[in-house]
């Protein structure tokens, strides 16, 4: 149980910045040595995507106009006697920014809940609530950076990851091992290309650690080294349009699309495909229609057919249109529950 904070104002002069903090870890990684406040600034201002630029300008915009903040920083004074961010870096480094311009104003001093002498412990669970959980959420890569920190170099269990920031040990597992495919297969492609390391592309990787997906590659006898290939070269085009993935790569027209340009285009490729084996006016019938034939027909499925189903080669196509259809259902009941709350 960590000790109550104090809420005080301190000398921005007198705190440091988190070089630690997970969403700028990446980007501090191109430097040597100790990374300066300029350093830091900018990784907090550009940390991989056009959102958080966005956010940084906003958020920045914000405080000039109210004079100030509303929520205080989270410092860390720590056995050494020196005061760290633990969460507010951001917050910071503008009223930084903004007493450099204009050091007459009322930005020497900020807002704080000062603890003394944080355990790891403590640390990591402010950093989870803040922004695994909280309001300011990091981009994806970030969080999969930190909770790989956690688990693969801190080693903590996992019982204890996941009762800091909720979830569930399939979700961060993915988190984990997606993360480890860019920092592996990606990062050495790209590497030995010259080509830059692309955050924004983590959802790919997440979608990569689906079975299905993970299955329908090796079966067509590529590997994970293939798979970021094909994301670095912009085969892979879009996160959603991994989920055709399989169908891709089963027909060869549409995979020698996708080989050639990329998914979406190797999707049109599939659809005129299954346009012309379908059987015609479906898109007439209500959807609800659709749902209770399909509910009906797997309650009399017997016995033979999900064993055919789990085991046959000849049974792949109508298999993997089933976990299609999950996927898609699982996510259209978490959109509904999330308007729900």
């Amino acid at each position: 149980m960590m000790n109550a904070p104090t809420f005080t104002t301190l000398d921005i002069s007198l705190v440091k910045l988190d070089s630690q903090n997970p969403r700028i870890k990446q980007f501090l990684e191109n430097y040597t040595g100790e990374p300066t406040s300029e350093q830091i600034s900018l990784a907090l201002s550009d940390s991989g995507t056009g959102d958080a630029t966005t956010s940084y300008r906003t958020l920045r915009e914000s405080i000039r106009v109210s004079k100030g903040i509303i929520h205080p920083i989270v410092v860390n004074h720590t056995a050494e006697g020196e005061m760290v961010v633990i969460e507010g870096n951001t917050r910071l480094q503008i009223y930084k920014e903004f007493h450099e311009s204009n050091p007459d104003g009322t930005w020497a001093m900020i807002p704080a809940l000062l603890y003394e002498q944080m355990s790891d412990y403590d640390i990591h669970s402010i950093r989870l609530q803040s922004h695994l959980v909280g309001p300011r959420d990091w981009d994806p890569y970030s969080k999969a950076k930190y909770l790989f920190q956690l688990s693969e170099v801190q080693y903590m269990p996992m019982s204890e990851i996941i009762s800091l920031c909720g979830g569930n040990s399939n979700e961060i597992t993915k988190s984990i091992d997606a993360y480890k495919c860019m920092q592996g297969a990606y990062k050495s492609y790209i590497e030995q290309n010259d080509m830059d390391f692309e955050t924004r592309e983590f959802s790919k990787f997440m979608e990569y650690q689906n079975p299905r997906i993970k299955n329908a590659v090796a079966n067509a006898g590529y590997t994970m080294e293939d798979y970021a290939k094909w994301v670095a070269d912009s085969n892979i085009d879009k996160a959603l349009s991994v989920r055709k993935l399989p169908d891709v790569l089963k027909s060869d027209k549409a995979k020698a699309m996708f080989l050639k340009k990329n998914l979406t285009e190797a999707e049109k490729v599939l659809a005129v495909e299954n346009a012309e084996q379908a059987p015609k006016d479906l898109d007439k019938i209500p959807y609800e229609v659709l749902c209770n034939e399909l509910i009906s027909r797997f309650d009399n499925m017997g016995f033979r057919e999900v064993k055919m189903l789990a085991s046959e080669q000849s049974y792949a196509k109508k298999r993997d249109a089933i976990w299609a259809l999950s996927d898609m259902l699982q996510e259209m009941i978490d959109n509904i529950h999330r308007f729900e709350n």
